[in-house]
């Protein structure tokens, strides 16, 4: 019973562990990834037309709808230099009241008075050194023309436009490292995409049906496109989480099994000790159904008594851990001090289908010992 209590309280905090890096994940994504994403499925730039952003802008439940020209560009900043992710957005996306919570520094600011600003990460501000926002230095940025001349010389084969920074975000690694926002005209004229665009961001509201707006998106777009939600996104690494937990669960199954071989020994002793009672069962009109029974039941008690014994003990734990962060992740750079938990319905009945499963194969064997006891050998 204590070997089962241990594997399932394992079993329970374990998958509440992956549980909360999922959803921290998500939320982590959230801040600056949009809830929907419309990309071209060929290439990497499309035309966009005005009649069917405006269809997309007027389905029910959108909150807003961000045009988008996200490319790699050559930065510098005084001496120091390094190639970013330049994300050219509109004045919708500064209605993204996620990312305001993750300014550092400055404002999320991208015009004031018709001049440009740019929005950088904190990575990005180390590497190049910036220790003033009010320094009137600016971001140089390079992109190749896309019709190149016969010159040799490097600076008419480039486009090139200044910026100043209005404002720092710090939010995960992979996007401080990378990523500067600059407002979507900036970005056109730096890199001649004209009307283009590389993909439309979408926030939707909170009550919103979103399979019945991403159906609909597809329905305006077409074929050509692809519209991906939060989790598709970032589909390898939500997968690897789940294969990780999938793997995980597997293991301790097979961890609470070698436990539960305890049962089929105990319970397979039991029927060789209790021989001569079976045969009194039987001499007094017992069936081999009643004696089998029994056994399976004694299985049953042992079983899910160390079951719900360590489901208890999982919440407790999971419960402290959620409150009081008493494990942490022994990481000092890390964008959370403890391990995230979170617990689902759907862990419990998966790990109690598990347990009793494992209970009836390891208790049939000795409750099918036990019925064959002979009344005349015993008596």
């Amino acid at each position: 019973m204590v070997g089962v209590a241990v594997g399932t309280m394992a079993l329970v905090v374990v998958l509440s562990v992956f549980n909360g890096l999922e959803g921290f994940i998500r939320s982590l994504y959230s801040s600056f990834d949009p809830d929907i994403k419309v990309m071209p499925l060929q290439g990497k730039s499309f035309l966009m037309d005005s009649v069917s952003l405006k269809k997309v802008r007027d389905l029910e439940g959108i909150e807003f709808v961000s045009e988008v020209i996200e490319d790699n560009a050559y930065v510098k900043f005084r001496d120091a230099e390094m190639v970013v992710r330049l994300k050219g957005v509109d004045n919708y996306f500064l209605k993204n009241t996620r990312l305001k919570k993750s300014i550092v520094e400055g404002k999320l600011v991208l015009e004031n008075d018709r001049l440009p600003y740019a929005v950088i990460g904190r990575g990005i501000q180390y590497t190049l050194n910036i220790t003033d926002l009010g320094d009137f230095y600016p971001l140089q940025f390079y992109y190749p023309k896309r019709r190149r001349g016969s010159s040799i010389n490097p600076a008419q084969l480039t486009n090139r436009r200044n910026i100043n920074i209005g404002g720092i975000f710090a939010i995960e690694k992979q996007f401080d490292m990378n990523y500067i926002l600059v407002p979507i005209r900036f970005a056109s004229q730096l890199m001649d995409y004209g009307m283009k665009r590389t993909s439309l961001e979408i926030n939707i509201r909170d009550d919103a049906d979103q399979f019945k707006i991403i159906s609909d998106i597809k329905n305006i777009m077409g074929p050509s496109f692809k519209v991906l939600d939060s989790d598709e996104q970032h589909s390898s690494l939500i997968s690897a989480i789940k294969i990780e937990k999938l793997f995980v669960f597997t293991t301790l199954s097979f961890i609470i099994a070698v436990a539960a071989i305890n049962i089929f020994f105990a319970l397979t002793m039991l029927a060789i000790e209790k021989k001569k009672d079976i045969a009194v069962f039987y001499a007094m009109g017992a069936e081999k159904s009643l004696v089998r029974s029994i056994f399976l039941h004694e299985g049953a008690i042992i079983s899910f008594s160390g079951a719900i014994i360590g489901m208890v003990l999982g919440i407790i734990l999971c419960f402290i851990q959620q409150q009081f962060g008493i494990i942490s992740m022994g990481v000092d750079t890390s964008v959370i001090d403890a391990y995230p938990v979170e617990m689902k319905l759907n862990d419990f009945l998966l790990s109690s289908a598990s347990i009793i499963l494992i209970t009836l194969v390891f208790s049939s064997r000795p409750a099918f010992i036990a019925s064959r006891s002979s009344v005349l050998d015993q008596l």
